[in-house]
């Protein structure tokens, strides 16, 4: 019985051993594992910060690259804005050359001259009548001398002549003329034998008259609000102003919405069509009467309409006259405002119509002399034009961006 459990101590023994041995086995395969699985986690850990590194460097010129990208959009959309509005301004540079251009072609009569002074005064006639105009053809070698008594009215007198004209006694007695429709105003013309008038009853209708046939030879509506205010405020009954010049027929009026200031149209009188207008600096308070001369307008202003009577205002499309060439024009003293004052370019002289006088001014002019202003503005304007062509009109860039 001992010896049987001897024997089985011996077994437990050699079983305990074997399960030593394998325990010592597993315990270094174990801390080899571990060991290596240390080594592994290491390398794993380099691996995941050399990872990092490069994944933030990546993201970093990702981003720098984005930047560059919206950099250049910018300046993409910046050029194309740039290149937008200087095209736009090109245009309307090129627009505004063009229309001078066509300016100085309408007006391209051989007249160069400015008005320097009034020389002298001289009293044709004196009648009872405190409104009127008189006149002769402005465009024409006919010596007849044409009355027209009152602000509205159809009776128009032809004189064969000036002196016919002065003395009533004189023969050939004047012709009477009974037009087919008013006038309204003081505001007539009368060029190639056309007599050119505001319609009374009319808003702004101008009848072209053929004084010859005793026909209305046609008629317009002249457009920019005329006729709604008076032109002159000491001239109660003119809301329209014709005018002829060397250039040949205008009409001056008030308009409605540039605070009173003048508005000067330039009429082609054989078709009636509005050839250019312009808005002018004069204003019609105070002023009593305009005239033309070689395409620049003339207003004369008067304080209360008693005087003095003075030409403040002038206006000249070309823009040859500056306010450094402006003398001081004084017409010489009148109790009263003009009626009248139209320029007649055959003869140089105004004939003007002052309390019941008809009168005739003889003028003082010289030669005009482009300014230095508009030297300068010409120069500059033409200078802007040239570069913002270039601009415009440049190759586009290429842009490159930065490899990643």
């Amino acid at each position: 019985m001992v010896h049987y459990i001897y024997q089985r101590f011996q077994v437990l023994e050699q079983g305990l051993e074997k399960c030593t041995q394998a325990t010592r086995a597993y315990i270094h395969d174990f801390q080899e594992f571990s060991k290596n699985l240390s080594v592994m986690l290491g390398r794993c850990q380099t691996s995941t910060s050399e990872y990092r590194s490069a994944v933030a460097n990546l993201a970093l010129r990702v981003e720098r690259a984005q930047r560059e990208i919206d950099y250049l959009e910018y300046l993409r959309e910046a050029d194309i804005c740039l290149e937008s509005e200087d095209k736009t301004l090109a245009e309307k540079l090129i627009q505004e050359a063009e229309e001078e251009k066509k300016i100085r072609t309408l007006l391209n009569a051989s007249c160069d001259n400015m008005l320097m002074g009034i020389k002298s005064l001289k009293i044709v006639k004196k009648t009872m009548d405190t409104h009127g105009s008189w006149m002769k053809d402005a465009a024409s070698s006919s010596q007849k001398v044409y009355f027209l008594i009152g602000s509205r009215n159809k009776t128009l007198w032809e004189f064969a002549n000036m002196r016919a004209f002065m003395e009533d006694s004189t023969k050939p007695a004047p012709r009477k003329l009974i037009l087919t429709h008013s006038w309204q105003g003081t505001g007539q013309v009368i060029h190639k034998g056309f007599l050119f008038f505001h319609n009374q009853g009319t808003l702004n209708e101008i009848i072209k008259y053929n004084l010859q046939k005793r026909t209305v030879e046609d008629r317009m509506l002249l457009p920019g609000g005329a006729g709604r205010a008076l032109v002159y405020q000491h001239s109660p009954s003119t809301y329209i102003d014709l005018a002829v010049d060397e250039h040949g027929l205008w009409a001056i009026h008030a308009g409605p919405g540039i605070s009173g200031h003048l508005v000067l149209t330039k009429i082609e009188p054989g078709t009636l069509g509005v050839e250019h207008s312009w808005d002018t600096p004069c204003r019609s308070q105070d002023a009593e009467a305009a005239f033309l001369l070689c395409g620049v307008l003339y207003v004369v202003y008067s304080s209360g309409g008693h005087g003095p009577h003075r030409v403040t205002c002038v206006y000249d499309p070309l823009g040859t006259i500056g306010e450094e060439d402006l003398p001081k024009l004084f017409f010489p003293r009148r109790p009263r405002s003009h009626s009248v004052i139209h320029y007649n370019p055959r003869d140089k002289q105004l004939y003007a119509w002052n309390d019941g006088n008809q009168i005739i001014y003889k003028l003082q002019t010289k030669r005009k002399a482009t300014s230095g202003v508009m030297r300068l503005q010409q120069g500059g304007k033409a200078l802007w034009l040239w570069t913002l062509l270039s601009r415009t009109l440049r190759p586009q860039p290429l842009y490159t961006i930065m490899s990643l």
